[in-house]
């Protein structure tokens, strides 16, 4: 049993620490909270790539401004294991984050549409999607509000997109195309894309 004046010392040490500065006050959870420690970090639609957002061009950052056009739902196909098979509804070969299959009676086939929170997506080659994709394929699971987004050559292809998979996009009518959806090799210019977006927004 500890002595009378071992007990009063005890309690004076709790009462009045020696050494106010020895030892950091405890954090209550709200200030904590209020100051952000431990928040956990929550993945942005461009994380991941170091230079998509501050390099748009004119006519992406116009887009970028729009309301949408449409909205929908994301669906990720791939070829290979499985995966889709042969050319698109318009008989062109489908082109890895370009291609994507619609309901024609909601969007038309051939329109060429810019998806804002793709802008910036960082590509399994280290390329950076400009926001740009096509409307050339079909299916008959795509019914009104949801397109699927080609992503390339297996599964693995899905993984930079994946975190659109399932989710509700925005989509901006960027004008027409004729042919097949451009390779990552032959993109059309600027100036022509531009002037395609100017006729279309015209048009409106």
């Amino acid at each position: 049993m500890l002595g009378t004046a071992a007990a009063l010392a005890l309690i004076w040490a709790m009462a009045f620490p020696a050494q106010a500065g020895a030892m950091e006050d405890p954090v209550s959870y709200e200030a904590a909270v209020a100051a952000g420690l431990g928040a956990e970090s929550i993945p942005t639609a461009s994380e991941g790539s170091d230079s998509g957002m501050s390099m748009l061009s004119p006519e992406q950052q116009a887009l970028m401004a729009e309301g949408a056009d449409w909205t929908a739902r994301v669906n990720l196909y791939h070829a290979g294991g499985g995966g889709a098979t042969g050319n698109d509804s318009l008989g062109c070969r489908p082109i890895a984050m370009r291609t994507i299959a619609t309901d024609p009676r909601y969007i038309p086939r051939r329109t060429r549409l810019f998806i804002p929170e793709t802008v910036g997506m960082r590509m399994p080659d280290g390329a950076i999607h400009d926001g740009y994709w096509y409307a050339s394929d079909t299916g008959g699971a795509i019914k009104g509000q949801k397109i699927d987004l080609y992503t390339g050559h297996g599964r693995g292809s899905m993984s930079p997109a994946m975190r659109f998979n399932q989710r509700r996009l925005t989509l901006v009518d960027a004008g027409r195309f004729d042919g097949c959806p451009p390779s990552w090799d032959s993109l059309p210019s600027q100036a022509t894309q531009m002037a395609s977006a100017g006729t279309n927004a015209g048009s409106r």
